[in-house]
């Protein structure tokens, strides 16, 4: 008696132990700041932002620990547990050993569902480590499906994975969400069935060239998501299945009206909708409490500088361009080089030519240090390191491992710079009026960070955490293995 005791006691320990949600949800906000949160929160529905807010647990001091902050190194670094040193998404863009690459491009695939080679030729072949939705795929013997959705390609495509099931994003020319050959060679027919519904969409079809400038892009990824649930019956199987949301056109509107006034507030009293109805249909299909959601940001954004200098705070403009041809003539006049050395600067990295450099007999150290002089009495920036001697570099520590974490010696360039604060690089995706992203300080790297759901209490901490650590927490309250180059740690909801 007393054996079988032990052992029916022994089985139910298991089974609890065992136990998981239907769905896991991840929702990215792009370019996101936290301060946003109480911004809007008596303008916010109940449920909404606050259901998470009010129902769920927010972990106030969620910071970036990485640079730059950029959207595709986000969302990979949400998901993955760790960041570019590992992952290798580097930036939107970057070199690949001296090749520009695209985040996601890949000519090796074809897109499915139009014939449009720019948008749909796009894979996470790039990416070198997993996610969550690939553990929880190999958890479960690729039982469980995971979906991506996103206005933006990279935004739907690195949060899946490489194993997902699929990701879907929008074909800006055609306006219709599309996949490629990478994951299947014909769209679902629920997805035909939305493009078919996305056609007659008099509102989306009346959007001018810059589809993301509307908050009506919200409103159809939302759509796109919860015909997902249907289609795919997410979280309605016998496994934990995983669906990646993505709100790109907060990140578009922002860089094209910044952080104030109407168009700003308008994305985020939509969104707030957007959610509730995503929040409805997750009762609705997969039931309160059968399901674990979180919401974060791949990054912040500063205020527009013409906007600070006019209530006396600092900021201006950094000119990447020009300072890339006033470097490209302090180096030719202290080296007597007759062709330029620098590849390209993203993202307040400078890539070397280090191929061309070398055809012209020049020492690449040489080279670094000639322009890590000129930088330094460049105005507006406050360090220069030479990635390659990070590790010692006369930085504050705080900068300093964030410059480490971001740096893959493939894929990030020879030299970091960090502008002072109120400072950002000026270029073809943000406006005069507008704003970006990409560097250490809080309004760039502050970001949101709520669960809400199964086992998920009510409550608020403000004790720091990254953003690292949301794939750690995720797989440990599903009981999955972490993401194979997962740094983050498991987060307590106390």
């Amino acid at each position: 008696m007393t054996l079988m005791m032990c052992c029916v006691s022994n089985v139910s320990a298991q089974e609890k132990f065992n136990d998981r949600p239907k769905l896991v949800v991840g929702i990215v906000v792009d370019q996101m700041r936290w301060d946003y949160l109480s911004r809007y929160y008596d303008k916010f529905r109940e449920d909404g932002f606050r259901r998470l807010v009010d129902k769920g647990y927010s972990f106030d001091n969620c910071l970036i620990n990485y640079l730059p902050t950029v959207t595709a190194i986000g969302h990979t670094s949400a998901y993955t547990g760790t960041s570019p040193a590992f992952h290798g998404i580097c930036g939107n863009n970057f070199y690949i050993d001296g090749r520009k690459t695209y985040c996601t491009d890949d000519p090796s695939v074809m897109p499915v569902g139009s014939d449009n080679k720019k948008d749909g030729q796009m894979s996470p072949r790039n990416l070198l480590s997993t996610t969550i939705g690939d553990q929880l795929r190999l958890h479960t013997d690729f039982r469980a499906k995971v979906i991506g959705i996103s206005y933006k390609d990279r935004a739907a495509i690195f949060p899946a994975g490489r194993a997902a099931n699929a990701a879907y994003w929008l074909d800006k020319k055609n306006r219709l969400f599309i996949t490629s050959t990478y994951y299947m060679q014909e769209l679902p027919q629920w997805v035909k069935d939305y493009n078919k519904k996305l056609v007659k969409n008099e509102v989306f079809k009346k959007m001018g060239k810059d589809i993301g400038l509307s908050p009506e892009t919200g409103h159809i990824t939302t759509d796109m998501a919860i015909a997902a649930l249907d289609g795919e019956k997410l979280g309605q199987g016998d496994e934990t299945d995983m669906l990646c949301v993505s709100y790109s056109q907060t990140d578009v509107i922002g860089h094209k009206w910044s952080t104030r006034g109407e168009h700003t507030d308008e994305a985020y009293l939509e969104l707030d909708k957007d959610l509730s109805r995503l929040f409805a249909a997750l009762d609705e299909k997969v039931g309160k409490g059968n399901y674990i959601a979180f919401l974060t940001a791949d990054h912040g954004a500063a205020h527009n500088n013409h906007f600070m200098a006019e209530h006396g705070m600092n900021g201006g403009e950094w000119l990447s361009e020009q300072l890339k041809a006033d470097l490209e003539k302090y180096v030719a006049q202290k080296l007597g080089n007759t062709k330029n050395v620098v590849l390209g600067i993203l993202d307040y990295r400078f890539f070397l030519d280090h191929e061309g450099i070398a055809a012209q007999g020049l020492d690449l150290q040489r080279v670094k240090d000639v322009a890590i002089e000129f930088l330094r009495q460049s105005p507006h920036i406050s360090f220069v390191v030479d990635y390659e001697k990070a590790g010692h570099a006369p930085v504050p520590a705080v900068i300093r491992d964030r410059i480490l974490m971001g740096y893959n010696f493939h894929r990030s360039g020879d030299i970091i710079v960090c502008v002072e604060p109120g400072y950002y690089e000026v270029g073809p995706w943000s406006s005069p009026v507008g704003t970006t992203h990409g560097e250490w300080n809080p309004y760039d790297s502050h970001i949101p960070l709520l669960f809400y759901g199964w086992k998920v209490p009510h409550g608020a901490t403000a004790q720091e955490v990254h953003i690292t650590d949301i794939a750690a927490t995720v797989c440990a309250l599903i009981r999955i293995q972490q993401p194979n180059a997962c740094v983050g740690v498991a987060l307590k909801f106390n």
